[in-house]
């Protein structure tokens, strides 16, 4: 009996070192759990759960469950959830360097888009470090186009419509085409165009297949404008705490996430025009004057970074056009 029970307390003694042994994280996630860079998450999730034999459980809370997108950056900051991802273009206002890759045609390929973040990365590192973060990996969405309720011929149709705003950028362009800026964020998008507070915005084929905007609007101009990154940040304090086999697990998937969230990117746009096309979403080519018009936005909210960035921003631009 002695024996049994003396059996029994090292068993509970074995638990309880196993238990503490295991480390569980909160990522907050904005999109729906459907959403390419989600599934990217969950599989990253797996994939350090796999290669760590548990030691390290992270819990993706997708659609803006655990918190709303704007305040996902702080949370993470603040210790509030381990990790989370970011859309970097929200945060322009905080620091004009997040909001490069929402400058509409400075980069305006996958290739163009390969190319601002090797020039911003480093910038954003150092960045986040002084915020007590680390820049885990980011994958770019789609390139933008323009849901519209109504045919474009040129920017001058859009002059009065409700324009869905999710990022400072998004908000100026409605401001220079005459548009009516609406903030809404993903997860609240569907809901706005139902009951009519939104008719146009800008986004990938992916974000419209997702919310059902064929649903809604019929019309999406393929302005390849810019592809704006999802960032997956770390909060520094809770990534010191892991030991060194569970940090470079965390670094390796990451890694990996990277490379393959830029394929699944890639692979999302070509399927969700098909799958827009197929619910009677029209995928149209803008107008040269459309092109134009835009052309000059882009031309303009650039000038106006360029202000605010200061020698920053210059030397961002400059490298990525060398």
């Amino acid at each position: 009996m002695k024996l049994n029970k003396f059996a029994l307390g090292i068993a509970a003694l074995a638990l309880g070192s196993a238990a503490h042994a295991q480390t569980k994280w909160d990522l907050a996630a904005a999109y729906a759990p459907t959403n390419f860079h989600t599934v990217n998450l969950t599989q990253f999730a797996a994939d350090v759960d796999k290669a760590t034999s548990g030691k390290l459980k992270i819990t993706v809370h997708a659609n803006a469950a655990l918190f709303k997108a704007p305040e996902i950056k702080r949370a993470v900051q603040t210790g509030g959830a381990q990790m989370g991802e970011i859309l970097l273009a929200n945060f322009q206002n905080e620091w004009p360097i997040f909001g490069a890759d929402g400058l509409p045609f400075l980069a305006d390929s996958y290739d163009e888009s390969a190319k601002l973040y090797r020039v911003q990365k480093p910038m954003m590192e150092k960045k986040l470090a002084e915020q007590g973060m680390m820049l885990l990996y980011a994958v770019p969405w789609p390139p933008q186009g323009i849901y519209s309720k109504k045919p474009l011929a040129s920017a001058a149709d859009l002059k009065g419509s409700k324009w869905r705003a999710y990022s400072p950028a998004t908000a100026r362009i409605a401001e220079l085409v005459g548009a009516q800026p609406v903030t809404v964020q993903a997860a609240e998008l569907s809901q706005a165009m139902a009951t009519g507070v939104v008719e146009s915005y800008m986004s990938s084929g992916s974000t419209g297949f997702d919310t059902k905007t064929y649903e809604h609007i019929k019309n999406w101009y393929d302005t390849q404008a810019w592809l704006p990154k999802n960032a997956v940040l770390v909060n520094k304090k809770a990534f010191d705490a892991l030991d060194k086999p569970t940090q470079d697990a965390v670094l390796k998937m990451g890694a990996d996430a990277e490379k393959r969230g830029w394929e699944a990117s890639k692979k999302t746009n070509t399927e969700s025009l098909e799958n827009l096309k197929k619910n009677g979403m029209q995928i149209l080519q803008p107008s040269a004057q459309l092109k134009s018009d835009m052309k000059k936005v882009g031309d303009t909210l650039l000038t106006e970074w360029l202000k605010t960035a200061g020698d920053e921003g210059k030397a961002l631009v400059d490298a990525f056009r060398k």
